[in-house]
């Protein structure tokens, strides 16, 4: 691979190649973008996050099959009024409802055919609230649904004074396109001009800001068309991952980009001809940055043997886009640099004879600081890794998605009022199938009952249909909290465990079967935890492999991959106690851990990289002490500088209405500020100091020049 890898890099280097690369890349934006459709056509609100295998999806399919199809989009609507809902009001809406046949409404209650005593549980016991549920037809598109609301409202609104909020899965569905179609504009926006000011404020150079933005101005144009033929094929891209991967393209080559000049910047200082220079340079830095890349690379592919689909969905998504960022380092962006030369620092030109490394400079200062005292390094950087690690036993979870939604959202407005006013379980009550091979009798559905209705936070069963033959019994089971809550997804979680008994108790053999939001959230938990577990071991094994390759040793991957590792629990801890001091964040979605570990190990080992690629490379003709030194000296700046960048891009994701990326964002922006400055700049090059030793007589020592 070096070799090959050499070769490219070496041709790019040249003038001729230099033009063939910039020509070849502009020709494949242009085709691209002409003839390809854009991602934006084929994204999707959300994907099928549970496999056909999981219980409440086997559960789902049970009931279907006895009691027929429930395969409708709910949306509930929910009315407020200063004084009382009438229910003459409610009445002409949904006569109007009726008459006017709304494309896409499959089902909703004829009030006006209803006796005015069964109409009271629509309201809340001071009548300034109701609700009504609706069904849309499943086969819907988001824009479809957002149009059969927005004839709903418009019904509302001419033929009532009340107020109405749309919530439930239909209403949800519609406020997250909303919000991420709005949101994405910002996002990119947000992200090139905080790489563009820093940029320009870390370096001082406009050149140097604009060429590393210019390289991944075609590489997103050119991801986003390769992704809309993939979409035209087939592949499902939710708006959340598509948002992620803007952030993870923008951050991975500005990194890289950076990776590149400073090398270029460097060899500058020997090499009169800039094509010469750039040359060197990439037989410097190609290696480190393409196993940086394909790190990068090997995490997210690990992505398709997760159970999630959330999970799943970054795979494929994400694995086009680093393809991309990979032959882009390597090709494209020496290519740029090449074009512009020493111009690209302008004002500050470098010229043949510069000093290479300041003494004074603050990584110097690091350098040698931490090759003097390694142990005392290590240590203070550890007590600070362990502090911050310990409050990962204190993190909570939420599996109340709507709760992680902007607080004047429609459907989320409309989901607290029936909170309020109604009972909680009522928002998604769990359905219970009864399968049995024989007959049951009336007894016997009963006492089932009876039994499900004396468990704890159980508010209410009912018999909700039984098949002819008796031998397939439907119940609706409400609890008295929220159905997302924890409490509530423990306790059904214990009945699940205890069906084996409940069946018993009836003296009949069968299964029970259990559906809805809070039996999907259990499975969804559980597969959580396992996909936790597979994708840190699987990953945390194939880059340990892939650093194997890099660095011809087996104990400085166990540096490099150890010293990632704690640095991510420290990133998880410190990141929650700051989000619960600063923005009153108690509990996160349990999808964080998981994205936060994917990014973190993934990109912070590349900084690792930089730094050991450095110490090999000085360690041909230097002592351990002095290899170290140098290293974290000549690469301190521009890792320093790539680490508060990437944490800013990320940080742009705080700025997004969910709050699952806004928390995300948060941590990983965090965590790599702990790489760039601890973990690289202190924790692992006290490492090597302390246990690297030298296969020859030490030299004497010598600050670096």
């Amino acid at each position: 691979m070096k070799n090959i890898l050499q070769s490219i890099t070496d041709r790019v280097s040249t003038k001729k190649g230099m033009w063939f690369t910039l020509i070849f890349w502009l020709a494949a934006m242009i085709l691209l973008t002409i003839f390809a459709p854009s991602v934006r056509d084929y994204q999707v609100t959300s994907v099928d996050t549970l496999p056909d295998d999981a219980q409440s999806i086997i559960a789902s399919k049970k009931v279907e099959e006895y009691f027929g199809s429930s395969d409708l989009i709910p949306a509930i609507l929910v009315f407020e009024s200063d004084d009382e809902v009438e229910l003459q009001d409610l009445v002409k809406i949904t006569n109007q409802v009726i008459d006017q046949d709304i494309s896409g409404v499959e089902e909703v209650i004829p009030l006006g055919n209803i006796p005015p005593q069964a109409t009271d549980s629509f309201f809340s016991d001071d009548r300034k609230t109701a609700f009504l549920p609706l069904n849309l037809q499943s086969s819907l598109d988001t824009p479809d649904i957002k149009e059969a609301l927005s004839s709903i409202y418009d019904i509302v609104e001419e033929e009532s004074n009340l107020t109405l909020y749309i919530t439930g899965p239909a209403g949800i569905a519609v406020d997250t396109s909303d919000l991420f179609s709005r949101a994405d504009l910002v996002l990119i926006f947000s992200t090139i001009a905080i790489i563009l000011v820093l940029l320009v404020v870390i370096y001082r150079s406009p050149l140097l800001a604009l060429i590393p933005l210019l390289g991944a101005v075609f590489v997103y144009q050119i991801v986003t068309q390769i992704l809309g033929i993939l979409g035209k094929s087939g592949l499902l891209m939710s708006q959340q991952t598509v948002s992620i991967m803007s952030i993870l393209l923008f951050a991975a080559v500005i990194d890289y980009s950076l990776f590149v000049f400073s090398r270029f910047r460097e060899e500058l200082k020997n090499h009169e001809n800039k094509y010469d220079a750039m040359k060197k340079a990439m037989r410097g830095t190609g290696l480190p940055v393409f196993y940086s890349g394909a790190t990068v690379l090997a995490a997210m592919l690990i992505l398709f043997v997760a159970t999630l689909g959330d999970y799943k969905n970054f795979a494929p998504t994400f694995g086009v886009t680093l393809v991309v960022i990979i032959v882009a380092s390597v090709t494209l962006i020496p290519a740029l640099f090449a074009m512009f030369g020493r111009k690209s620092f302008w004002p500050i030109i470098p010229r043949v004879g510069d000093h290479k490394v300041k003494e004074s400079s603050f990584w110097s200062k690091v350098g040698r600081f931490v090759t003097k005292k390694p142990i005392l390094s290590v240590v203070l950087v550890g007590l600070f890794i362990v502090l911050s690690s310990s409050n990962i036993l204190n993190i909570k979870y939420e599996f109340d998605l709507i709760k992680s939604f902007p607080e004047d959202m429609p459907s989320r407005v409309g989901y607290e009022i029936l909170e309020k006013n109604f009972d909680a379980g009522d928002l998604a009550p769990t359905t219970i199938l009864l399968k049995t091979e024989d007959s049951v009798s009336e007894e016997a559905q009963q006492a089932l009952k009876e039994e499900l209705t004396n468990k704890d936070l159980v508010s209410d069963v009912r018999i909700d249909g039984v098949n002819e033959d008796e031998t397939a019994i439907r119940y609706s089971l409400t609890f008295e909290k929220s159905p997302y809550s924890v409490e509530v997804l423990d306790e059904l979680e214990m009945i699940q465990n205890q069906s084996e008994q409940l069946i018993d108790t009836i003296e009949t053999s069968g299964e029970l079967y259990f559906a809805g939001e809070t039996a999907s959230s259990i499975d969804e938990r559980a597969a959580n935890n396992r996909d936790l577990l597979l994708i840190v071991s699987l990953e945390t094994i194939l880059i340990f492999i892939m650093l194997i390759f890099l660095t011809k040793s087996f104990k400085m991957p166990l540096y490099m991959m150890g010293t990632i590792l704690v640095s991510f629990g420290a990133a998880l801890g410190l990141g929650m106690f700051l989000t619960n001091l600063f923005f009153d964040i108690d509990s996160i979605s349990n999808r964080v851990p998981v994205y936060a570990f994917i990014f973190l190990v993934a990109l912070g080992i590349d900084y690792n990289i930089i730094l050991v690629s450095r110490f090999m490379e000085e360690r041909k003709t230097k002592s351990v002490k002095e290899a170290v030194e140098h290293s974290v000296a000549s690469t301190g700046g521009v890792i320093s500088s790539a680490g508060i960048i990437l944490a800013s891009t990320f940080a742009v994701l705080m700025t997004q209405p969910i709050q699952l990326l806004f928390v995300f964002g948060f941590i990983v922006a965090v965590g790599i500020l702990i790489d760039t400055f601890l973990i690289r700049g202190v924790l692992l090059p006290g490492l090597l100091t302390w246990f690297e030793k030298d296969d020859r007589q030490e030299l004497p020592h010598k600050s670096v020049d």
